[in-house]
């Protein structure tokens, strides 16, 4: 039951941050740097520290009691992530959220997959089995038949992309643009680990702390969240703020109204999903660091493809992409049941 619990909210988790851009889709007035500073200050700092606050006794000694050489790599760890947070939001405007997701995805899940086993992360996750065990070579081998799904999927979205180029729906881009585009992708991609990253190495010692002032398994982990993110936070707030004061467009805000609950919900959102994620990472044992983050992220794609498909990014659109597109789903829908199995092997 633990492991099928760990299981069903790691695949929640993934398909909540794969959806976060539906919000996006709907605004009217906002520009990016509008919602994305809303849903960032309310997801990142303003929810995670009101739970906190609130659920645990004195919480900020519970903190001095961690190392800090911990709080300082988790926080770089969240750095990393908040840049490529920043840069999946402009990619999503800019080239959609399908390919966007694609790109991100296959990186990411290349670096939060492995590296767990290479370098062992805290608590329980220190006795992560290796690559070279049958857990570990069950895990590499749904993160090879992911990649391929991942591959795939890229190839679709850039046959969508050639398909809707004369399109009159289609937004004006040049080859320019779009290459940056892939390139700031692929930047978010490898960056992209660095949440998990951020939860997974320093989880141990938080919840510890934490634990010892009673605070429950939920508030524990957001605890984790709060203080390993903020470095995340701080460039996803700061950045949108830049751009606010740079164009004397903070008055906007103001009068959003509609939009500034849908930015606000996109945060809510996130800061749930990757609640979802730590704990049911912890929840799969040791090898959760490595089979959560690839399930989450197999099920964040869907969400992106889902995202995608119903807000028209694919309208017109069949033949060979559309059937590539399909197939890709099978393929990481099949990754997902490998790495499930490989947790079957663990010790």
């Amino acid at each position: 039951m633990t492991t099928a619990l760990g299981l069903l909210l790691v695949v929640l988790a993934g398909l909540g941050t794969g959806t976060i851009a539906w919000p996006m889709k709907m605004m009217k007035r906002f520009r990016f740097e509008h919602y994305w500073f809303v849903a960032m200050l309310a997801g990142l700092v303003l929810i995670p520290w009101i739970v906190v606050l609130s659920s645990v006794s004195r919480p900020f000694a519970a903190y001095g009691q961690v190392p800090w050489p911990t709080l300082v790599k988790s926080n770089l760890f969240g750095i990393g992530w908040g840049i490529a947070n920043v840069l999946y939001g402009v990619s999503v405007v800019r080239i959609g959220a399908a390919l966007t997701g694609a790109i991100l995805t296959g990186l990411g899940i290349a670096v939060g997959v492995t590296l767990p086993m290479l370098y062992k992360a805290s608590g329980l996750f220190r006795d992560a089995p290796g690559l070279g065990s049958p857990a570990g070579l069950a895990v590499m081998a749904g993160l090879v038949v992911m990649l391929a799904g991942v591959v795939i999927v890229s190839m679709a979205g850039f046959g969508r992309e050639r398909a809707m180029a004369g399109s009159p729906a289609a937004p004006a881009r040049s080859s320019r643009g779009f290459l940056g585009s892939l390139v700031m992708c692929a930047a978010a991609g490898v960056l992209s680990a660095g949440s998990s990253f951020s939860f997974i190495y320093s989880q141990g010692p938080i919840v510890e702390a934490m634990k010892a002032r009673g605070a429950g398994d939920l508030a524990a982990n957001m605890a984790v969240w709060a203080a390993a993110l903020s470095g995340g936070a701080l460039v996803n707030v700061l950045y949108p703020a830049w751009i606010m004061t740079r164009d004397r467009s903070w008055a906007l805000l103001k009068s959003g109204g509609r939009d500034l609950v849908l930015a606000a919900a996109l945060g809510a959102q996130f800061i749930l999903s990757v609640n979802l994620l730590g704990r049911g990472m912890v929840l799969l044992g040791a090898l959760g660091a490595s089979i959560g983050f690839g399930i989450q992220q197999a099920m964040q794609l869907l969400g992106n493809q889902a995202v995608g498909f119903l807000s028209g990014e694919w309208h017109g659109v069949r033949g060979t992409p559309l059937r590539q597109m399909i197939a890709s789903l099978a393929v990481i829908l099949a990754a997902v049941a490998i790495m499930a199995y490989g947790k079957a092997l663990t010790p």
